[in-house]
């Protein structure tokens, strides 16, 4: 099997990025359609259209409905047809970014990905996740190619919730995790290929960089500053995770945190805070040592990541619904297969119980 290492053409960073946008289009051609949220028209709609004012470009402004689900991304790209787009612009949060490189790919258009928070590693992929409209995970959209450009605009991102960058971080902390899960198995990557050297090098990176400036960063954001430590994590959680994630692959973490979309007490719970709990729980099935199960939890608590299911406001968990997430994570073609052991529901069951009882008890002592 050969190896293979996918990634965006383009990827910019930096303060006020979204004001230059239109040096970067050559070859989008002049018909934008730009999918946004209702409240990111208001934050970002002027700020988009001056930067092309004067400019030869023709924008239809497309507003988000709350779900990347097919429904929404066949109405889109019928839109897409109608006005005959040479490319998508999606801006705002993981679904907006998701259906906006689904419906590019439905069209056969160009993508461009504008993350205005730094919350999931879903970016720079080249896949979408689908979801039902009423929440519940259906599938992944694989993709031909990852989008044509990512541009990331620090100076927006800071002005988001801290939270929402600690959601990214517990997205990327799983980066290493299961990508050395997928090594020490022999798993393919999310591309069907092998992991490259260069794949695995930036999923290690993406934890020892949270470790290093995830703390900072989440001050940072608090405070509103774009600071170096907060523009190396936006880069660990929107370039380096989407990259290490799909390119190094996929284990238990990510296919634990999809068996809890059924469970109606998380659907409020960001994508990445359920990640990071999974990771956790993923760790547990690994019977990994106490030092790396306590580096996790010291830094999720550092951050502001759940260690618990009352973390998350899931203060008395239904063991019936547990377990028909545990089954759901372990579905056949599920990336849970890809432990390098054999994974069963009753041993996904058995790990979240064992990880809320440490996170619980690692939180008291603090």
């Amino acid at each position: 099997m050969s190896k293979i290492l996918k990634s965006p053409a383009k990827y910019v960073q930096g303060p006020d990025a979204l004001r230059t946008l239109d040096q970067y289009l050559q070859g989008m051609g002049n018909r934008l359609l730009v999918i946004i949220s209702p409240n990111g028209m208001k934050r970002m709609g002027d700020t988009l259209q001056s930067g092309l004012d004067g400019k030869p470009y023709e924008l239809t402004y497309e507003l988000f409905q709350g779900e990347c689900s097919q429904r929404q991304i066949d109405d889109l790209t019928n839109r897409a047809k109608e006005k005959g787009s040479t490319a998508v612009i999606g801006i705002g949060g993981g679904k907006i970014l998701d259906t906006a490189k689904a419906v590019a790919y439905e069209a056969g258009l160009r993508s461009v990905i504008i993350p205005t928070v730094a919350s999931t590693d879903s970016p720079c992929s080249s896949l979408s996740v689908i979801y039902r409209d009423n929440g519940e995970f259906e599938r992944y959209l694989f993709l031909n190619t990852c989008p044509d450009m990512v541009l990331a605009d620090t100076s927006v991102i800071a002005k988001a919730p801290a939270a929402l960058l600690a959601a990214g971080m517990g997205d990327a902390m799983a980066t290493w995790f299961e990508a050395r899960a997928c090594g020490a198995s022999g798993s393919p990557n999310q591309t069907g290929g092998q992991p490259t050297r260069a794949a695995a090098g930036l999923a290690a990176m993406c934890w020892e960089l949270l470790q290093e400036d995830g703390p900072q960063a989440k001050k940072d954001a608090e405070a509103g500053v774009c600071s170096e430590a907060l523009e190396t994590i936006v880069e660990v959680n929107t370039y380096l995770s989407s990259v290490g994630f799909e390119s190094g692959g996929l284990a238990a973490a990510h296919a634990i945190q999809k068996g809890f979309t059924i469970i109606p007490q998380l659907h409020c719970q960001y994508h990445g805070c359920k990640v990071a709990f999974c990771t956790l729980t993923q760790l547990v099935m690994e019977a990994v040592p106490k030092q790396e199960v306590d580096a996790v939890l010291r830094f999720c608590c550092d951050v502001g990541l759940p260690v618990c299911f009352s973390d998350m406001g899931y203060y008395e968990p239904d063991p019936a619904l547990l377990c028909l997430a545990a089954e759901k994570a372990c579905v056949p073609g599920s990336t849970v297969h890809h432990m390098p052991f054999p994974v069963t529901p009753e041993l996904i069951y058995g790990a979240m119980l064992e990880a809320d009882a440490l996170g619980k008890k690692y939180r008291q002592n603090l």
